[in-house]
């Protein structure tokens, strides 16, 4: 009981620091427990979604709002995996002719995509994981490292992260929901009070007539600004 109470105060800590460094308050996404993994499911009724705490991803890079294409996210986690759940109102997808959804497509972010950015090192904040989906379940995972001037060769890193999509093409809204394995992303073992820089995003439309919709404004032209990065804690 000691040790877990210790382990408590020290996430507490954690965060203190984290939120107030530079003296700005950074938000915090609440990433709700389950006691057990679930088959993996975009349907947003279903009791796993239904008990998830939505955050918004509604603003552009320079964190103008973007009411029409305001993008609802969930996220839950187990003993093994982090859960997430994107859903995505549209009006003109741009999508790869003939995708490839047995085999990763590399540069997938040419087309439209969600992403989750999600990183443990509070050391280098230039390590982190990128994972990306599309509306016909296309996925790229990468091994992102700043520091090298390379940072998209981390595509042939492979973390083994479950993903599906679902079009309603009636009401404009395509979803996605992703289960990444801990061990792909983080060092410790998942424990209440953990927490991750994270920031999550998608896009739209072709190239000339893009939005780039996001949960925190990057303030650059580039999705690759982890000092921009909002936090996820695990509750």
């Amino acid at each position: 009981m000691i040790s877990e109470i210790k382990v408590w105060c020290f996430s507490l800590a954690l965060l203190f620091l984290a939120v107030t460094c530079a003296g700005q308050e950074k938000p915090v996404i609440d990433s709700l427990h389950a006691k057990r993994d679930v088959e993996l499911t975009d349907d947003s009724n279903s009791s796993f979604w239904r008990a998830a705490h939505p955050i918004y991803a509604e603003v552009d890079k320079a964190g103008h709002p973007l009411p029409e294409y305001r993008t609802e996210i969930r996220t839950r986690w187990t003993e093994k995996n982090i859960y997430f759940l994107f859903i995505c109102p549209y009006k003109t997808l741009y999508l790869k002719p003939a995708p490839d959804t047995e085999h990763e497509t590399d540069e997938l972010w040419n087309w439209n995509v969600a992403e989750v950015f999600i990183g443990s090192d509070f050391k280098d904040i230039k390590r982190y994981k990128e994972f990306e989906v599309s509306p016909h379940n296309e996925w790229v995972d990468l091994d992102i490292d700043l520091n090298k001037p390379h940072h998209e060769d981390g595509w042939l890193w492979n973390s083994g992260f479950e993903h599906m999509t679902r079009i309603d093409a009636a009401k404009h809204i395509w979803y996605v929901a992703m289960k990444i394995p801990f061990h792909a992303i983080d060092t410790r073992s998942p424990a209440p009070g953990n927490i991750f820089r994270v920031n999550l995003y998608r896009t739209e439309g072709p190239p000339k007539e893009q939005k780039e919709i996001m949960w925190q404004p990057v303030m650059s032209n580039s999705f690759h600004m982890p000092e921009r990065f909002g936090f996820l804690r695990l509750k």
